[in-house]
């Protein structure tokens, strides 16, 4: 009887392998976020700012939905939208679909810093530059079968 216990509670536990694989997953996060402050500041924005006005280069977003991709309260939200709108990188509008609400909208000059912030991060030049591109579409495939 202990054997079989002892089998479901192995069952349970990740292998070697895999313990290996989420511990790099970790310090690849770790270097990614380190990078992606860095860049930030050098366009004179927080994390959060910068990762606001990425998330509007892809859509508008009502200031709710901003709060809960964030992981935030929608009045944190509310003064990083007026930070980044006294900048002219992001402006409210209504809504198109309930003029009640307001979206946040990345302006040109917020899409073009966007851009650079994403282009100047070095995490994405140097180790993934390292890889062949057969490598980085097996990452890619694989980064995606993880996420569904």
């Amino acid at each position: 009887m202990a054997s079989t216990t002892s089998a479901s509670q192995n069952s349970h536990r990740p292998d070697p392998l895999t313990l290996e694989v989420v511990e790099l997953i970790g310090e690849v996060v770790a270097r990614f976020h380190e990078d992606y402050e860095a860049a930030a500041s050098e366009h004179a924005l927080t994390g959060a700012q910068a990762r606001l006005l990425s998330m509007l280069c892809l859509e508008p977003l009502p200031m709710r939905r901003l709060a809960q991709r964030l992981k935030c309260e929608p009045s944190n939200v509310t003064g990083i939208v007026d930070r980044l709108e006294a900048r002219g990188l992001v402006e409210r509008q209504p809504d198109p679909a309930d003029r009640r609400v307001k979206v946040a909208v990345a302006t040109r000059e917020g899409r073009r810093v966007a851009r650079s912030l994403r282009e100047s991060l070095r995490f994405a030049r140097e180790p993934l530059a390292g890889l062949s591109e057969g490598e980085r579409v097996a990452l890619r495939d694989a980064l995606r079968g993880m996420l569904g």
